[in-house]
């Protein structure tokens, strides 16, 4: 059950500026700079880089897996021993000092780039979950939806500033520049380390810690917790078919996030310019789609606001695959001599509306979902349906790519895309919110 009443603003902001902090390593290191330099130059294979594709979508894929079985473990340990920010601390730790490593990654060094990859993106990825799992404390259900979109903006305004930097002072993604570009990660964990801070000096720890049975662990405790969970699934109609969801929206999510960049530089074949041009646009309409959606939704609810998001994925997506097509259309219809590359940025105004918009209204909707005591639990079973998301996604991508090529493998989001709005369609917000209104937990003193 979310709080009753607004969390101080000095606590939303802090909690806010963990999504400011954690975008960076978001941008820097899996969309914009450092996959792009994993299959161009410390792979290298090419001209078609399909190896290249492959083994990066191996490594998140196996980062991913370690989040889907550790995350709904993690939340039931830490609703129950109250231990939030402790597992959110470790994450970050270990988020930064696996980021700063990949400074010593040579071309040709295959293993140590993808070990480095896996636990900086596994550390990365269970604690956006731990962080989430604050969210129902800072406030009215009412007002999840805002904060949410507040948060998720403020982290594209983060990854806006950290990559534009970057950008500026390390240059291209080549060979010949990667004694300067290399440096991406010591700066990404830098970035991490410093705009972090807010959070663990202002986010609070709600609730009391439970006493441990003698004789048992934490874990033991743990399994318990999802046992019981599992047993009452039924309860809970309306979050396991948003579940089912979030699997399949962010299964395409996390496609755009690994390989829109990649798409950008092997298909399109644009200029560093236009990279850059790209990023920017992105970046602002997703931090503007983030904020816009999140004060939507506090008008016209949560499902209906998600449902709006995948929509313009939809849109997204045809855009981003119909590119040389539209653009030799409008050389025709209107005699003028536009580039592929150019015409593609109107993709990213879409993609971008939809990126911020639509992963912030699955977070404010599972916290209207979620009954007292039940968050980091709750939390890591949508970090655990995001993540297996992730899995299916790339992989599924890596699959297709290397048999059909990158450019008609964008199809298979498409097709994502459209069963997450069906999945969605029997969630009843109001229904969901009693149900957790009126659910008890029987461990709860």
């Amino acid at each position: 059950m979310s709080a009753q009443e607004l969390a101080p603003k000095r606590e939303i902001f802090g909690w806010a500026m963990f999504d400011f902090a954690n975008q960076g390593y978001t941008l820097l290191i899996i969309t914009v700079i450092y996959g792009d330099l994993f299959t161009r130059v410390i792979v290298g294979d090419s001209p078609d880089y399909r190896l290249g594709n492959l083994l990066w979508s191996l490594a998140l894929a196996f980062s991913y897996f370690l989040v889907v079985v550790a995350n709904p473990l993690c939340g039931a340990i830490m609703d129950y021993s109250r231990s939030r920010k402790r597992f959110l601390f470790i994450s970050y730790l270990l988020t930064v000092g696996a980021t700063a490593l990949l400074y010593f990654v040579e071309p040709g060094w295959l293993i140590p780039a993808m070990l480095l990859i896996v636990a900086s993106n596994f550390a990365y990825a269970i604690g956006e979950g731990f962080i989430a799992s604050f969210l129902p404390d800072l406030g009215p259900r009412k007002a999840l939806g805002w904060i949410s979109g507040l948060g998720w903006g403020l982290g594209y305004i983060g990854g806006l500033v950290a990559t534009a930097f970057t950008l500026f002072f390390l240059g291209e993604v080549s060979a010949e520049n990667y004694d300067t570009i290399r440096w991406v990660g010591p700066f990404a964990a830098g970035f991490f380390l410093l705009a972090a801070i807010p959070t663990f000096l202002w986010v609070r720890e709600r609730g009391s810690k439970q006493h441990l049975p003698s004789g048992q662990s934490l874990i033991g405790v743990g399994l318990q917790r999802l046992q019981t969970t599992w047993r009452q699934v039924h309860q809970f109609r309306d979050l396991r078919a948003l579940l089912i969801s979030v699997f399949f929206a962010m299964a395409g999510i996390y496609i755009i996030i690994s390989f829109s960049f990649i798409y950008g530089a092997q298909v399109i074949g644009w200029d560093e310019q236009v990279r850059i041009y790209m990023f920017i646009t992105v970046q602002i309409t997703a931090a503007l789609g983030a904020i816009g959606f999140g004060w939507l939704q506090s008008h016209i609810g949560a499902r209906t606001t998600y449902l709006i998001t995948l929509g313009l994925w939809l849109l997204a997506i045809l855009a981003i695959w119909q590119t040389p097509t539209l653009t030799a259309r409008l050389s025709h219809w209107f005699g003028v001599d536009w580039q592929a590359q150019y015409v593609f940025l109107f993709a990213g105004v879409l993609a971008g509306a939809s990126l911020g918009s639509s992963q912030s209204a699955t977070r404010a909707l599972v916290g209207v979902l979620t009954p007292s005591g039940k968050a980091a639990e709750f939390f890591g079973l949508w970090g655990m349906a995001s993540k297996l998301a992730a899995i299916f996604g790339i992989l599924g991508l890596g699959l297709i790519q290397w048999g059909f090529g990158l450019a008609n493998a964008i199809l298979f989001c498409l097709a994502l895309f459209i069963v997450a709005i069906l999945a969605v369609l029997p969630v009843d917000e109001r229904r969901g919110e009693q149900v957790a209104d009126g659910w008890r937990d029987p461990g709860q003193e």
